[in-house]
């Protein structure tokens, strides 16, 4: 299976609490809820889009313990992204939870870039991440993600945290697609390239 991996950023590369204010305030963050005045038609039409090949997920602790408290509720089969969060597996990257509790969750402790390495080798079409910064920064620097759905929205924020913090792994992501909603949000699909490559400006 392929991994892909989607997030949503301010232009200046903050992931931290998109959802509401007190999503994740660690650090201070101060700024929580930023998504919700631009999630529009446009904007929930092209998740379904996204959700639509998923065959399971790989998810950090926070962001599994965040779905697990509201996705449940969500009982409408119509609902594509409800029915597949609800339904197919989910694997969970934590060293501190002992069990996951919603359907279909298990947790994976230990080394983390070989068990989703493994789960990579299972027959399927994708394995996806959804938000979870931190377990996408380890995955990214191990080469695993293959596809990147990167949702920019027209926000900057100073302050959070940030996906391609400094210490990233140089890489380089060949764009595949590209997309925009009435509200400004740029909906970015990029496939991972491997390493840069380098050139010289020269002026004649």
């Amino acid at each position: 299976m392929r991994l892909s991996l989607t997030t949503f950023l301010t232009l200046d590369g903050v992931y931290q609490g998109p959802g509401g204010p007190t999503e994740d305030q660690s650090g201070g963050f101060a700024h929580g809820g930023w998504l919700v005045p631009y999630f529009d038609e446009d904007l929930g039409a092209y998740m379904n889009s996204v959700f639509e090949p998923a065959e399971g997920f790989v998810l950090g602790r926070r962001t599994y313990e965040i779905f697990a408290a509201s996705w449940p509720k969500s009982t409408d089969p119509d609902n594509p992204v409800g029915v597949k969060l609800n339904s197919l597996p989910k694997y969970v990257a934590s060293t501190t939870l002992t069990q996951a509790d919603w359907n279909n969750s298990t947790v994976v402790g230990g080394d983390v870039v070989a068990e989703v390495a493994k789960l990579k080798e299972q027959p399927g079409r994708e394995l996806q991440i959804h938000g979870s910064g931190a377990l996408a920064q380890t995955l990214f620097d191990a080469g695993l993600i293959d596809t990147f759905h990167f949702l920019v929205f027209p926000v900057v924020l100073g302050t959070g945290k940030r996906l391609f913090a400094e210490g990233r792994t140089p890489s380089s992501l060949k764009l595949t697609d590209i997309k925009s909603s009435g509200s400004g949000v740029t909906m970015h699909t990029f496939e991972f390239a491997g390493p840069p490559t380098y050139g010289e400006v020269e002026v004649e």
